[in-house]
């Protein structure tokens, strides 16, 4: 290890801070949804420190942003990193942003030095992460590997009706000159830093935490039909009252998948009301499910039951279950993990290997080339909270690691699978 510092630590924390200036809220977090003008002004801003480093902006048809620090062969699949700039409605300052900036000035980092990487460095922002604007989230990297097609994550809209492919036209018309690639291209490997949006590194007093893999993940939008009825006039027993559907529906979801073991994570989230009017009887609920388990078996095995616990529950009104996301637990790359907790120890930082509870975007990437995930710790475990916070040298220990290892793969030859 050279005693040149890796990265410039003031610098990262600096940028960091002012990207969170972008979409900020009264209470100290950061509303800066997918495609929103917050997420475009994210862009210039990002795009024009990338630019003062010598970095080319380029983006795709799902709205991926790429920042590339050419290399020797152009030809090379190229290293990415990187994380995504959206935020939750009442998001904090570094889920996703810190992962894109702590790859930004690795690179950045790594451009001034003056030497030039074997084959090209993309730092890469991915489009809508959280899926909290547009769901199901993730869709720029589902789009880059594959996973969804481009008229699905189009079709998609948000509650005012506004629909992705809408957004994004009005994205990229806000950067008429930027170059486009196609969609998807092969990689040599993935890197993404991120807060542990849990508790468990803070626990254990350690700054990095060695990511093994993302426990499996699957989404569901259940709609229950029932009809409108008069509040004052209609009979309990002639009703087909969907909010009461909705409550037993609830209930027994709760009740059976909510208690399958200690791992299972069971949550009904989003609840849309029709007509919502205080006299009368609710004629149609829809609602949100997120299903998670570190074991694919019990998630797939609580996933089956899933439809017909509502079918069951839900007479006299009537059910419709369609499933969104299903996503597998994943393992990463065992030579990239080994990479990073060499750098953690080399740097004398304390790590610990850790499972992801939550979901990202290197879960798709690690389907199509090497991956692996640096988390560092958030204070209380918080995140997707405005008080989300993680300490500033944390952030930089971090950064530091996937600096390190991104150097070794900068010079190295291409990685075998």
């Amino acid at each position: 290890m050279t005693s040149e510092p890796l990265i410039n630590a003031d610098r990262l924390w600096t940028r960091l801070m002012a990207l969170a200036e972008i979409g900020a809220t009264p209470a100290g977090g950061v509303n800066r949804q997918a495609l929103s003008d917050g997420e475009i002004a994210a862009w210039r801003r990002v795009i024009g420190w990338a630019g003062e480093a010598g970095l080319t902006p380029s983006t795709d048809a799902a709205g991926n942003l790429f920042l590339t620090l050419a290399g020797r062969d152009r030809t090379a699949p190229p290293l990415l990193l990187g994380s995504h700039l959206d935020s939750q409605p009442t998001g904090g300052k570094f889920d996703g942003a810190a992962g894109v900036m702590a790859a930004l000035e690795a690179v950045v980092s790594l451009a001034g030095r003056g030497e030039t990487p074997v084959r090209d460095i993309v730092v890469v922002a991915w489009m809508n992460e959280e899926g909290s604007r547009f769901a199901p989230g993730m869709m720029g990297s589902e789009a880059f590997t594959g996973e969804r097609g481009m008229d699905a994550i189009r079709a998609a809209r948000d509650a005012d009706g506004i629909s992705v492919g809408e957004a994004l036209d009005r994205l990229h018309h806000a950067f008429p000159g930027m170059a486009h690639r196609p969609l998807g291209f092969a990689a040599e490997a993935y890197l993404e830093l991120h807060i542990e949006q849990g508790p468990l590194l803070e626990a254990a007093g350690c700054a990095i935490g060695v990511v093994t893999g993302i426990q499996g993940k699957k989404t569901f939008q259940v709609v229950v039909e029932g009809a409108e009825g008069h509040a004052g006039t209609l009979a309990q027993q002639e009703r087909r009252d969907a909010l009461a559907a909705f409550a037993e529906v609830a209930s027994a979801l709760h009740a059976e998948i909510g208690a399958v073991d200690a791992d299972i994570k069971f949550t009904i989230g989003r609840v849309t009301v029709v007509p919502n009017a205080p006299s009368v009887v609710p004629s149609r609920v829809s609602f949100s499910i997120d299903l998670r388990h570190p074991e694919n078996a019990v998630l797939d095995a609580a996933g089956a039951r899933i439809k017909a616990l509502c079918q069951e529950k839900a007479p006299p009104c009537s059910v419709t279950v369609t499933p969104l996301v299903d996503a597998p637990s994943n393992v990463f790359d065992p030579r990239l993990r080994a990479s990073i907790a060499g750098a953690a120890r080399d740097q004398q930082h304390s790590a610990m290997a850790i499972l992801s509870a939550a979901g990202h975007d290197a879960r798709h990437l690690a389907k199509v080339c090497p991956a692996a995930m640096i988390f560092i710790p958030c204070r209380d475990g918080a995140s997707h909270v405005e008080h989300e916070w993680a300490e500033p040298d944390h952030v930089a220990a971090g950064t530091a690691v996937l600096a390190q290892v991104l150097r070794e793969l900068a010079f190295a030859p291409a990685i075998e699978v």
